[in-house]
Formats: structure tokens, sequence, C-alpha cells
């Protein structure tokens, strides 16, 4: 075993194996953190017992997105509501990636605001625990994100068209194994995985500086599936 079983993997991994052997064909929706190691230990499960289907398997990384999206509505003067920025990478500090310059409606900051704004997006998990002194982390926003990307998953499975959401997947088209993009959802979960798409220099820098960390992140999590 690669890293110690965080406590909040023991309720995961039981569920995550009776998914895989009573309901093959669920959409799973991963939110337990480490989830740049827990979605690669969900789909090394699924492996294990012969029902892997990675299109069908999410990491929940919404919460970034309304991160993103709260904090340019308050710079901007902008409803949160009307506000989308893609998020991107992982689901931890600097492995998070917000696409400012794919923001809607379009916004456009100084150097140093998209500097200190990238920051406070990237290390918001810590600054809810500091804010709690301590005593918690983020809970009714995370609550919001999940039901926020389960109600759009079940909105493209009742055929819903266009919904797009960010997720945490496996991924053919990057060089890391799993990434976070815009996905086209549809009634199979992932009809079609968005990519990147353009970037500016500044976000093509924090991709690459991302890749080390989250390469590790996720080795770890398939090195601790073998074990299991």
């Amino acid at each position: 075993i690669t890293f110690p079983l965080p406590s909040n993997l023991t309720p995961f991994l039981p569920r995550g194996s009776a998914c895989a052997r009573n309901c093959p064909d669920a959409m799973l929706c991963v939110i337990t953190n480490p989830v740049n190691s827990t979605l690669p230990i969900a789909l090394e499960i699924h492996k294990q017992h012969g029902v892997y289907d990675p299109k069908r398997v999410f990491g929940v990384t919404t919460l970034d997105v309304i991160r993103a999206n709260t904090f340019v509505a308050e710079l901007s003067g902008l409803d949160p509501a009307r506000v989308n920025v893609p998020v991107v990478g992982g689901h931890a500090g600097k492995t998070i990636i917000p696409l400012l310059s794919r923001c809607s409606p379009k916004v456009e900051f100084t150097a140093d605001t998209l500097a200190t704004l990238t920051g406070r997006i990237q290390e918001a998990g810590t600054e809810v625990v500091r804010a709690k002194a301590g005593a918690g982390s983020a809970t009714l926003s995370m609550a919001y994100a999940g039901a926020r990307f389960t109600l759009s998953l079940l909105d493209a499975m009742n055929g819903k068209e266009g919904v797009v959401e960010c997720a945490f997947v496996r991924s053919e088209d990057h060089e890391c194994t799993y990434f976070s993009t815009p996905l086209l959802l549809g009634g199979q979960g992932v009809k079609r995985n968005l990519g990147l798409g353009k970037l500016s220099a500044f976000e093509s820098r924090l991709v690459a500086e991302a890749l080390e960390e989250l390469k590790a992140s996720i080795r770890k999590g398939e090195d601790f599936a073998k074990h299991l």
C-alpha cells in the first residue's frame, strides 16, 4: 500500500465494491476526497469485477466550478447563477485550473488579479477550513455541488440535449490518464469529452505545472487498488 488509508475511504471502498457487484450499469459519481485518487480506485474496482465502463464513472469536481463562478461574479458585479467558468485538471490545489479566458459572459482581469483569483479558487477549500477554525470543511457547498452534477446527469439520462458539466474522468485524449474537462452528457454517461479547447498562455502554464502532481495522485490511487 503506497499511501495511508484516509478515514473517509472506510465507507467508500465497500460501497464501490457493492456498486460493481450489484448495479454495474449504474452511473457512479465519486465525490469522496481525494478525488484525484479515489476516482482511479473506483474504476480499478470495476475492472476487478469485470464491469469496467469509464463512461459511467465520474469524479465530481462541480464545487470548483461553483466557487469559480461565485468569485468571478463577486469581482465583476454579476449574478453567479449566470456565470460559467470551466474548470479543468483535477480536484486539489494547483491541479484545479479555472479557464477564466473562457468564462461566460466574457470578463477581463489584469494579470495580477487573474493570478490572485486563480490562487483563491485553487485554495478555496483551505479558506473554508480556516474560516471554521479547524472545526470542519465545506459541507453545504459540497452537497449543493453533488446535487447539481447529479441533476444534470439525470437530465441527460432522461433525454435532455446539450447538458455539459465538468468532471474528472478517464481520458484517452490527454497525457494524464484521468483529467477533468467539460463533458457532453447523455443517456449512457459521457456522450462526448469536449477536451481542453483553446487555452490562454497563462492557463497552458497552469496545466503544465499541474501534471506532475496530478499523475502522482492518480498513480497512488491505482497502486492502492492493486492491494484491495
